[in-house]
């Protein structure tokens, strides 16, 4: 498929659109980095999971965030220790497409020391411009064996 785009200065600009399977969807790049996003807006599903006791040491302790089935990829996670924002100590996975829907899944970690885990409630974040903010908190008492 070739689609040919006017500019104002009568330059013209040619743009190669490859068709795709319409039940996938994909993200398209246009010219300098524009890009279009196929594909219905979608929250993705937060878990929370603690490191195993066996794992924990030299008095940290890390927790996974899982993000599944978001749509588009742009989603941020982020983390909360009890109310204050975390950024260190904190990594996080690419994105990754699943073939069967077309839906993004992604992760994060945080480490913390073993004395806030004990005292403070964990909250991963999905955020994603003006999107309501989707959150998972988990305190060490609902973890089993902890």
């Amino acid at each position: 498929m070739k689609i040919r785009l006017k500019r104002a200065a009568c330059l013209e600009q040619e743009v190669f659109v490859q068709p795709v399977k319409q039940d996938v969807s994909l993200w398209w790049t246009f010219g300098g980095g524009t890009k279009l996003a196929v594909g219905s807006l979608a929250p993705p599903t937060l878990t929370v999971l603690p490191s195993s006791s066996s794992v924990e040491s030299q008095g940290k302790v890390t927790l996974v965030c899982l993000a599944n089935k978001g749509f588009p990829s742009d989603w941020k996670l982020g983390w909360k220790v009890g109310e204050s924002s975390r950024s260190s100590e904190v990594s996080q996975s690419p994105f990754v497409l699943q073939k069967d829907d077309g839906l993004y899944s992604w992760s994060s970690t945080l480490t913390l020391q073993e004395e806030e885990w004990l005292k403070k409630t964990v909250t991963c974040e999905a955020t994603k411009d003006s999107q309501p903010t989707v959150s998972k908190e988990l305190r060490r008492e609902q973890c089993t064996g902890q």
